[in-house]
């Protein structure tokens, strides 16, 4: 996922940007328990403030991977969240003839 070049930087602005729409602080406190990459050192990545590196690059692979399920899941309750005003914008029209 990541090449040697990536290690030593900031995340890109995109990726950083993508990361914080769609994940929140529980997975990082998540992900942090699980790799032993601390929250601190995750969130900085995240907001660009510190640099990948071989290290923490495990929890933000799993960081973007958590990015990915989330992004399915509003994206399901968006389509249902449409759905329902649909229907109450299109019950509404009726009322008005």
């Amino acid at each position: 996922m990541f090449e040697e070049n990536d290690f030593g930087k900031p995340i890109s602005e995109q990726m950083s940007a993508i990361l914080r729409r769609n994940t929140d602080k529980d997975d990082l406190a998540n992900i942090a328990s699980r790799t032993n990459v601390s929250f601190s050192t995750i969130r900085d990545v995240l907001y660009r403030t510190n640099s990948l590196t071989k290290t923490n690059s495990r929890a933000i692979r799993l960081l973007i991977r958590t990015a990915f399920e989330n992004s399915f899941a509003k994206q399901l309750q968006a389509e249902g969240d449409k759905l329902f005003l649909d229907q109450f914008l299109q019950y509404e029209n009726l009322e008005r003839f």
